[in-house]
């Protein structure tokens, strides 16, 4: 499957938020929306914004989701067809089905610095879900799922990094980490109070809906 190879601080930019694409670099003055906060590309002699209309919003609200979560389109779409079919509103469902991703349980839980991090960590094998070697980031955890880092894995230098961090900014109260045995587990379902990724998701699904 194709993947965005560019710059990521582009993407942030462009939506005009930060996406935390970038591990640390996000939390210092280096942070692209710190520095400069405008969209990319050439802006001499552009011509003033004009009003934003609702598709162009509904576009957006869809674009920084898909992007903070690092998913293609037509994988995106799958996601968003799956929670249109669950019981419940739509764009929470789809929120949380994002949340259990084996790739974002394992960036919550403080294993990786960012979700394109634990996406690479989880593709070469690292992690082991219920004792199995698991190399699927898109996979769908339940509660009560233990995410465990392979024995050979467990010195690697970003995954000690990220344990630091993730001690200092603290992780979500949906899920379980023993730091001294790199174990975590799935102990609740996430409440939208609980998912800090900063978008209307109700947009969303007015932009699918059209």
């Amino acid at each position: 499957m194709a993947r965005y190879a560019g710059p990521v601080c582009r993407l942030c930019r462009r939506e005009g938020v930060k996406l935390f694409l970038k591990a640390d670099r996000c939390f210092t003055p280096k942070c692209a929306i710190d520095k400069r906060n405008t969209p990319p590309g050439a802006r001499r002699n552009r011509p003033p914004r004009q009003r934003s209309t609702n598709y162009a919003m509904q576009l957006r609200e869809k674009q920084k989701i898909r992007r903070t979560y690092g998913l293609m389109e037509k994988q995106f779409r799958r996601h968003y067809r799956e929670a249109e079919r669950q019981i419940g509103e739509t764009g929470v469902n789809l929120l949380l089905l994002l949340e259990c991703r084996l790739d974002n349980v394992v960036f919550r839980m403080g294993f990786a610095s960012s979700r394109r991090q634990a996406r690479q960590l989880v593709n070469h094998g690292h992690f082991l879900v219920n004792g199995k070697k698991l190399d699927v980031p898109s996979a769908s955890l339940n509660i009560g799922d233990e995410i465990s880092i392979r024995v050979k894995s467990r010195k690697l230098d970003v995954i000690q990094v990220s344990q630091e961090r993730a001690s200092d900014i603290g992780r979500p109260s949906w899920v379980e980490v023993q730091p001294e045995k790199l174990v975590g587990k799935i102990v609740a379902v996430p409440e939208r109070e609980n998912i800090d990724v900063v978008v209307n998701e109700q947009l969303i699904v007015e932009y699918y809906s059209r």
